[in-house]
């Protein structure tokens, strides 16, 4: 009894450690806090956050700020002001971003405001240039969640009621990489649980048609901006052919100009695509009135990140199909941000260009600052040169005001930032090989930043051969071996690549072989008998090369490799002739005898080999002519294959 107390008491004891350990090492997280001061119904908010832990190389580390205040208002500033229009309690949240820090980001819980007073009249003032808007408080980062906020407002002269979707989750990736795990509105909007998507006629009798789950609509996307469209069924079922998940929210009594804000948190998967030159993105979809088919749509494309950097390059040509990829355009993206403490006048960046891309097809498609595209003759106002080197392409940005972050009176980061997004097309023969980009940024006169490498990678596809040829036995008698195949490969490796065969081979062959002996006969005669003994042989033979190949250029390739075979089907006819001659000479025969034998067998004869081979013809896809040398390592059944090829 004794002995068992004691157990219990040092589990006990143990138990208590344990969870002081792990208590202890759950307040080492980082955290975020948020105070604030209250005067009336002005609230005055600062955040406390720990220090940062700097990139070494980059610059200087700082946190960015997204503060939602609980009313249906924002703010991305370090120590917003913000006065409430009535007497309540508010939820406060605060998502602090580390830049150029190697840690995560510190959480942060919310805090409740309770405004007892209204000392300060609310100015109601309109803050949007569009309609519709959408954006987000940070990159996408696996582990990480990010928030989407959803802007709209009522451009009607008139009281409203509408819809909103916002389309996440592309089909393009296997896997999910958001679930949204909340949504938080101010103005009732109401979530609605729909499978299907249907619609009545407009009430101006445009030409919208009824949309259902069953129609596939397979073109790509294009990327849309806030301009009105009209074709509501359209567009939803284009997003639901893009898009795997969707939400969608109703509002109801919106008084004409009013502006509102929905909050998405979306919680990326450990699915997540983990590529950080990746683009990825999400489509929001506005109907501000339910009787029309009127509607704004809004995509906006983000870059999965491993770290909060500013200053980042990426692609949508994160994984592409080779065999359609000469119909494709790359599109590349180039974020920078001034983080010094006064404008930037000039921005350069200095931005690699693989030799698989056509520098001719180069084509900038939008920038900030936004500015003209330079003429040829030198111009004093603000514009974006392009010009080119063997290997790059440098854009700069000319006679522009780029405020810094560390610059006096600065308080919107979002201003600190630019971009050039362009598209590039593949050249007439290229490889299927990855490429890999980087820019260095350079702002006036200060040392170059350099970002990321944006990789294109090309998806490995499946090749499919037929084969068929010749097989050549040397040490056999009267041997014939035809043969039939397939063989199973990446689509158009570049060089090194595996290919496995299933080949089917009919074989015949024989052997004969002839012995003489003098042997006693009647009455003590003795003569010459002569024994021949001849088998034919006849199989079908599967064999299952696995090889590593390496295609040399376009028309030579070499390969290596094991392979087993064995005889699905086999069969042996033996013919014994026995002849006796008179005497001890072959002049006469008195007496032939004749034996026969057939057997046949299944599933026999397993053999292991290794082999060498090379082939010469288009290499890579289509027609060519080989020849492959077999080793067997265990019988002495070695032979010489030749074949033609011809891979789709």
């Amino acid at each position: 009894m004794r002995n068992s107390l004691l157990y219990i008491f040092c589990f006990l004891i143990s138990f208590q450690i344990f969870a002081e350990q792990v208590k202890q090492a759950d307040t080492l997280t980082r955290a975020a806090t948020i105070i604030f001061k209250t005067t009336g119904n002005e609230v005055e908010f600062t955040p406390e956050t720990p220090p940062l832990n700097q990139i070494a190389g980059a610059p200087k580390a700082f946190y960015s700020y997204y503060w939602e205040f609980g009313d249906g208002n924002f703010s991305k500033e370090k120590k917003p002001k913000h006065i409430y229009k009535s007497k309540g309690t508010y939820d406060i949240k605060l998502w602090a971003t580390n830049n150029y820090d190697i840690g995560k980001p510190p959480s942060t819980r919310p805090k409740k405001v309770t405004v007892n007073s209204v000392s300060k009249d609310y100015n109601d003032e309109a803050t949007m240039t569009n309609n519709f808007n959408l954006q987000r408080n940070r990159e996408p980062m696996p582990e990480e969640n990010i928030v989407v906020i959803m802007s709209y407002k009522n451009p009607k002269d008139y009281v409203t009621q509408g819809k909103l979707f916002l389309f996440y989750n592309e089909l393009k990736y296997k896997a999910d990489n958001f679930t949204i795990s909340d949504i938080r509105t101010h103005h009732d909007e109401k979530e609605v649980f729909e499978n299907t998507l249907a619609f009545t006629p407009d009430l101006n009798d445009s030409h919208s048609y009824l949309a259902s789950n069953d129609i596939a609509i397979s073109n790509p996307i294009i990327i849309q901006d806030s301009t009105e469209k009209t074709n509501l069924p359209l567009t939803l079922e284009t997003s639901k052919s893009y898009y795997k998940n969707f939400n969608i929210l109703e509002f109801n009594n919106m008084r004409p100009g009013e502006e509102r804000n929905v909050f998405f948190t979306l919680e990326t998967t450990p699915e997540m695509l983990k590529d950080t030159s990746a683009i990825i993105g999400v489509r929001g979809v506005y109907v501000p009135d339910n009787n029309y088919d009127n509607h704004n749509i809004k995509d906006m494309e983000m870059e999965i990140v491993t770290s909060h950097d500013p200053n980042k390059m990426s692609s949508n040509g994160t994984f592409m199909n080779y065999r359609i990829v000469r119909f494709k355009t790359l599109k590349y993206k180039i974020k920078f941000q001034n983080n010094g403490e006064g404008p930037a006048r000039t921005i350069k960046l200095e931005t690699d260009i693989p030799e698989m891309l056509d520098k001719s097809t180069l084509k900038v498609l939008d920038m900030y600052p936004k500015c003209k595209i330079c003429p040829k003759e030198p111009v004093n106002y603000s514009c974006l040169d392009t010009t080119f080197t063997d290997t790059q392409a440098i854009f700069t940005f000319k006679n522009i005001y780029l405020p810094g972050t560390n610059q006096k009176n600065v308080k919107e980061k979002d201003s600190t930032k630019g971009f050039v997004k362009y598209s590039i097309k593949f050249t007439k023969d290229f490889h299927k090989k990855k490429t890999k980009s980087r820019t260095a940024i350079i702002f006036d006169k200060n040392e170059p930043i350099i970002t990321n490498y944006s990789t294109t990678r090309f998806l490995p596809g499946i090749s499919i051969g037929a084969k068929t040829g010749y097989n050549y036995y040397p040490d056999l008698e009267d041997s014939k071996s035809y043969f039939v195949g397939a063989t199973v490969s990446p689509y158009k490796s570049y060089k090194w690549y595996w290919q496995v065969e299933l080949v089917n081979n009919f074989n015949s062959y024989s052997t004969s072989s002839v012995s003489e002996q003098i042997v006693d006969g009647v009455q003590g005669f003795r003569h010459l008998q002569r024994k021949t003994n001849a088998t034919e042989f006849t199989n079908i033979n599967w064999e299952v090369p696995i090889l590593i190949r390496y295609n040399l250029n376009n028309f030579i390739g070499i390969g290596a490799g094991i392979q087993s075979n064995f005889n699905i089907s086999e069969a042996h006819n033996q013919t014994l002739l026995i002849e006796d001659f008179e005497g001890l000479t072959t002049d006469f025969v008195f007496n032939k005898e004749t034996e026969t034998n057939k057997t046949s067998k299944s599933f026999t004869n397993f053999k292991k080999g290794f082999l060498i081979e090379a082939t010469a013809g288009f290499s890579r896809i289509g027609p060519s002519l080989g020849a492959r040398y077999v080793m067997n390592f265990e019988d002495n059944f070695n032979y010489w294959q030749f074949y033609a090829i011809w891979k789709f």
